[in-house]
């Protein structure tokens, strides 16, 4: 007698397999526009996960300076690269996966893990050559000061 198993949508059946095709016209479509598009990967009998990490950031600016702060938890300093170049700040890095140990049962994995980049235009009137990064707490905190001779100065004018 053949025994009913649980129902699971996640599950599929057939040989067809409607997440990898969706991969794949991803990848073409990313291939069309010299991009990567972040791709859906089966996951946990829960569902599934984004394939990339991005790092949430934070850009504001004042009188001075522009400022981008990214978290970056679980990163170390020396895993991460800061650069300007053309008039593009990037940041790049990568978190390292813990080693998986053979005699732990994993419950959830939701932690994200692997290499990032995120790239930002450097607005006019900044000074790209004094571009400044300190590392503390996971929090990658950049500074863009403005240059002196382009900001705004008040004039005040008399009526006559």
């Amino acid at each position: 007698m053949k025994t009913l198993e649980k129902w699971n949508p996640f599950r599929i059946s057939s040989s067809w397999d409607p997440f990898r095709e969706m991969e794949e016209m991803q990848a073409r479509l990313a291939s069309l526009f010299g991009g990567r598009f972040p791709l859906l990967k089966q996951g946990t009998e829960e569902g599934f996960s984004l394939a990339e990490w991005v790092p949430p950031v934070d850009i504001t600016e004042d009188e001075k300076e522009y400022s981008v702060k990214v978290e970056l938890p679980g990163v170390k300093k020396e895993d991460v690269k800061v650069s300007v170049e053309g008039g593009v700040l990037s940041i790049t890095g990568e978190r390292k996966a813990e080693k998986e140990e053979k005699d732990k049962k994993y419950h959830r994995l939701e932690r994200s893990y692997g290499s990032f980049i995120r790239s930002f235009a450097v607005p006019e009137g900044a000074a790209s050559d004094k571009v400044s990064a300190e590392f503390k707490d996971g929090v990658l905190s950049v500074r863009i000061p403005k240059d002196e001779k382009i900001k705004p100065k008040l004039v005040d004018v008399k009526i006559g």
